[in-house]
């Protein structure tokens, strides 16, 4: 890619950020669901929604890679509702709940990388052709 074209270099970049945390994503709540992996206090509809998210991250890598319009809206529907079980699960220790801490920085960084891709996905999908 050329350095021309930085909008489609950001977006390749963000599909394979978006295919490898998927694939790390099912690996891991799979563990963690079978029982492989200790999860300490996990709060069991953050833990399957993360798993069940991460072949959506998967289906999203490829609808970006060949750029239609349902990668950029998955991408979009990812953050959204990984905003809306991240407030959940605030809820959830709001009213005492148990919790792993790490879940508080694990739910921060996946909000924050759906909404970086799906912000260079809109950009790219913009952008003329």
């Amino acid at each position: 890619m050329s350095s021309q074209n930085p909008v489609g270099l950001a977006l390749k970049i963000a599909v394979v950020v978006a295919l490898l945390f998927g694939l790390v994503t099912i690996y891991s709540g799979g563990m963690a669901l079978s029982g492989k992996k200790e999860v300490g206090n996990a709060v069991p509809f953050v833990l399957w929604f993360n798993f069940l998210a991460g072949f959506a991250y998967v289906a999203a890598s490829f609808g970006l890679a060949k750029m239609l319009g349902w990668g950029l809206k998955l991408s979009i529907a990812i953050a959204i509702a990984t905003a809306l079980v991240f407030a959940a699960f605030g809820f959830v220790v709001m009213q005492g709940g148990t919790y792993e801490m790490r879940t508080v920085g694990a739910m921060g960084i996946r909000l924050g990388v759906w909404v970086v891709i799906s912000a260079i996905a809109m950009r790219a999908f913009r952008r003329p052709a």
